[in-house]
């Protein structure tokens, strides 16, 4: 799938890519909702309901994935309610395999997400996973999430890399579209971020359920 040969730099998501997307759908749409219900004296139907609109609204902004934005929005604790359930962070199946075998190669790996600084390093500390990177970029340091030309740009001029010799892990498909509109060579994608729902069928992108298929060349 991926000739290794033709890859200096690797950039790989976090959120359902190498951690399991399980929490996050579960803190957003139950825990999130369930404190919300219970700050307002609502049924937690009611609390999914009037939040399920404003988290619509935000969908591909940065202040989506923005703990602080929500935190002043909800009146809630978001990055203490994370820490909370902390423990139900995971790393996907066979994702410390790779990250050990492509650190003892000659590729650079950078992890580029779009979480906010306060939840990459509670996750980075749940999972040790930070030793992997030769560099760790939240989006927020830039201004745009990763489905803006704007985030790209900022990329690709902090870190100067080579588009046709970068590979690009993600599990978002309007990243990936972004992504390819920048000029990235080679994208892949993740066909079962969530392992608590079944594996997408995804046609415009190569795409892993195992990242032991990208072990063999390296």
């Amino acid at each position: 799938m991926i000739n290794w040969k033709q890859i200096d730099t690797v950039l790989l998501d976090m959120d359902g890519t190498l951690l399991d997307l399980n929490f996050d759908n579960h803190f957003w749409k139950t825990y999130v909702p369930q404190k919300y219900a219970e700050l307002h004296g609502l049924s937690l139907e009611a609390a999914k309901q009037a939040l399920q609109p404003r988290f619509k609204d935000m969908e591909g902004k940065l202040e989506w994935y923005c703990l602080d934005y929500w935190s002043a929005e909800l009146q809630l604790d978001i990055v203490g309610l994370k820490a909370e359930i902390a423990g139900l962070i995971a790393v996907l199946p066979h994702v410390m395999e790779f990250l050990e075998k492509i650190r003892d190669s000659h590729h650079r790996v950078l992890l580029v997400t779009n979480a906010h600084r306060r939840s990459l390093d509670l996750k980075m500390r749940q999972t040790c996973l930070d030793v992997f990177f030769d560099g760790i970029i939240s989006s927020h340091d830039y201004g745009w999430p990763k489905e803006h030309q704007h985030f790209w740009r900022e990329l690709h001029h902090n870190q100067g890399f080579d588009k046709q010799r970068t590979l690009l892990v993600d599990d978002s498909l309007p990243v990936l579209d972004a992504a390819k509109q920048f000029g990235i060579a080679h994208l892949l994608s993740v066909s079962q971020p969530d392992s608590g729902l079944p594996k997408r069928t995804i046609d415009c992108y190569p795409a892993i359920d195992d990242f032991r298929v990208l072990m063999s060349a390296l």
